[in-house]
């Protein structure tokens, strides 16, 4: 459902959402959103709703179900191997 609501920003930037709008977004309280600014609009999201999209997301997209304990496995692997590449460094002084 699409919703305009005329809203007044005071000269200081502030803006009060009306009851409604905050009800529709789950917003109780204080709490926090996301602001989005894409050309001349602007969207606002709660903050959890990101995190909820974001975590869909990966869901989505993985490919196997992976812990932390095999990620950190893998980073300890490949730490490991750039260990065996890099090379030491040297003091290029002349020697005399």
């Amino acid at each position: 459902m699409i919703q305009s609501i005329d809203v007044k920003v005071a000269s200081n930037g502030r803006m009060i959402l009306p009851a409604s709008v905050r009800r529709a977004m789950g917003l109780q309280g204080d709490g926090k959103v996301i602001l989005t600014v894409e050309d001349d609009q602007v969207r606002l999201s709660p903050i959890g709703h990101g995190v909820s999209r974001a975590q869909a997301l990966y869901r989505e997209h993985a490919k196997q179900a992976r812990t932390i304990d095999d990620f950190l496995t893998d980073r300890k692997a490949e730490a490991v191997v750039d260990a065996g590449k890099a090379t030491p460094a040297t003091d290029h002084q002349d020697p005399a």
